[in-house]
């Protein structure tokens, strides 16, 4: 089949190269250098298996028929499916939810005019979202598919999927579940079926699952900070129940990243006339973690404070959403100087703060070094860093 990806990011790079394996695709993105980079099979983003696959095409062990193109028309004509990963956002102070590049993209689509295409929604949008959708362009061939996917692995978690969701009962949504579970190397993946408005759910109650398990181990990490006692051995009590578990149980400055922060926000919105306490509690838990971490540092009043890396997880090149940010917005407003340690930037200067590419200057020159994720880099000045991450893994 021909299938189009708009979207280059981890869900739409991702997708394009799982799909590219066994179908003709065309990556849609509006970055020239990187549609440059994926039509060379260099990946743009930092993912392990994107790069495994890609340098194995260029070496000829694996084919891939993918192309990147900036034409929508190129992409999008005579395509058996448009996969739509274009990013969305949630803007609280507005109540709403911008999802103006999926609708630039559906208006495309439809433009052309083809009975055949079939709309496949990937990006993360409001309940209810698609049925509004058919209604104001009067078309039933778009659905919502959901991914779950982490940033860094995201092809990996395409290949071994832990289910694959489609929220429509047609049979182009059943033949798109089934291109995917074709194209990945776990057995028996299951596949299920449900209404739009109810894979839209299943979206955002997955996340904030998962975000209320990092608040829940941060604000454990909180209580035994300031009781004096180690949180270390609460947690490994806790997590050996199997009812609890080991995973998303480390503590760090907060949750973060492309997915969590929005979808908290958007779940929330959608409880706007049903009873909660829980949800708002989860996105209010998140705020004051990072507003405790920041009095942590001020209370030692360093002389220069200085941020290790800016991104969100050791295997992830996405800044957005880390929490970091709003520890360095609140140490700022204390007048703190704060420099900051990111290779991945090519600026001396990040939204105000000064930006160090020598990791020996940062060392030592700070006070103080916040480090959401311990590393290796750091072992030499250990007694300088300040990170709450206890088991030295995401």
């Amino acid at each position: 089949m021909k299938i189009a990806v708009a979207g280059t990011g981890y869900v739409g790079l991702s997708l394009a190269t799982l799909l590219a394996q066994n179908n003709e695709v065309i990556a849609l993105d509006i970055v020239p250098e990187k549609v440059k980079m994926v039509n060379k099979f260099i990946s743009p983003i930092r993912d392990e298996y994107i790069e495994k696959y890609f340098d194995d095409a260029v070496k000829g062990e694996r084919k891939l028929d993918l192309k990147a193109t900036l034409d929508w028309e190129e992409a999008f004509k005579d395509a058996d499916y448009v996969v739509i990963a274009t990013p969305t956002d949630y803007d609280e102070t507005k109540d709403y939810f911008n999802t103006s590049s999926v609708e630039d993209i559906i208006e495309k689509v439809i433009s052309l005019g083809n009975p055949k295409t079939t709309m496949v929604i990937k990006s993360t949008i409001p309940v209810g979202y698609v049925s509004s959708i058919r209604q104001k362009y009067d078309i039933d061939n778009i659905f919502f598919s959901p991914e779950f996917l982490r940033e860094g692995k995201a092809l990996y978690d395409n290949l071994y999927p832990s289910r694959i969701i489609v929220g429509s009962y047609s049979e182009e949504a059943q033949k798109f579940a089934e291109l995917l579970r074709d194209a990945a190397l776990a057995e028996n993946v299951q596949v299920i079926t449900m209404d739009s408005k109810e894979a839209e759910a299943v979206k955002l109650f997955a996340n904030t699952y998962l975000a209320l398990r990092v608040a829940y181990f941060n604000e454990l990490d909180t209580y035994a900070k300031v009781k004096g006692i180690n949180p270390k051995s609460i947690i490994n009590g806790i997590s050996l129940d199997p009812r609890i578990g080991t995973h998303y149980n480390n503590p760090s400055f907060g949750y973060g990243g492309y997915c969590l922060p929005k979808d908290t926000k958007q779940l929330l919105a959608n409880y706007k006339d049903v009873p909660q306490d829980l949800i708002r509690a989860i996105v209010q838990a998140n705020n004051t973690r990072k507003q405790f971490i920041a009095e942590e540092i001020l209370k030692e009043d360093p002389k220069l404070i200085g941020i290790y890396r800016l991104t969100m997880k050791s295997e992830s090149d996405n800044f957005r959403s880390a929490a970091i940010h709003d520890i360095i917005k609140i140490l700022k407003e204390k007048k703190k100087d704060i420099v900051i340690y990111e290779p991945t930037l090519k600026s001396d200067d990040y939204n105000g703060v000064k930006v160090v590419n020598d990791l020996k200057k940062l060392k030592k020159e700070c006070s103080v070094i916040l480090a959401n994720r311990m590393t290796p880099e750091l072992e030499d000045v250990r007694e300088k860093v300040y990170t709450r991450d206890l088991f030295a893994r995401d």
